[in-house]
């Protein structure tokens, strides 16, 4: 499995599209076996979900994301998981622990 987490300075970003990268992490057996970060390519409607599914990614974790992008996520089969704060690597080890504890979606734009 590969996990995408929207980062800043090694923390979860609040906003998937416009942060400045992505740490993937490629997971195997419930334990972290390599990570990468990646630059963002760029916010085009309906890119990311594409870019990131040709990538290999099955699941994003951000702090938020509009639901127009979550319906394109999911379009592309990739889970999306919203209101997730603090270092990557953690937030990272909680979910695949299962108990990461999530916010609300922190995008207050709404669908666009």
């Amino acid at each position: 499995m590969r996990i995408a987490v929207a980062t800043e300075n090694g923390q979860v970003a609040q906003h998937f599209g416009r942060c400045p990268g992505y740490t993937l992490f490629d997971v195997e057996n419930g334990q972290i076996r390599a990570k990468v970060v990646i630059p963002n390519p760029g916010h085009q409607p309906g890119f990311l979900p594409r870019y990131l599914a040709e990538k290999g990614v099955s699941c994003i974790i951000a702090g938020g994301m509009g639901p127009s992008a979550q319906d394109l996520f999911a379009a592309q089969g990739i889970k999306t998981v919203l209101g997730a704060n603090g270092p990557a690597d953690e937030v990272v080890k909680a979910y695949l622990a299962g108990n990461l504890a999530l916010g609300t979606s922190t995008c207050e734009h709404g669908g666009h």
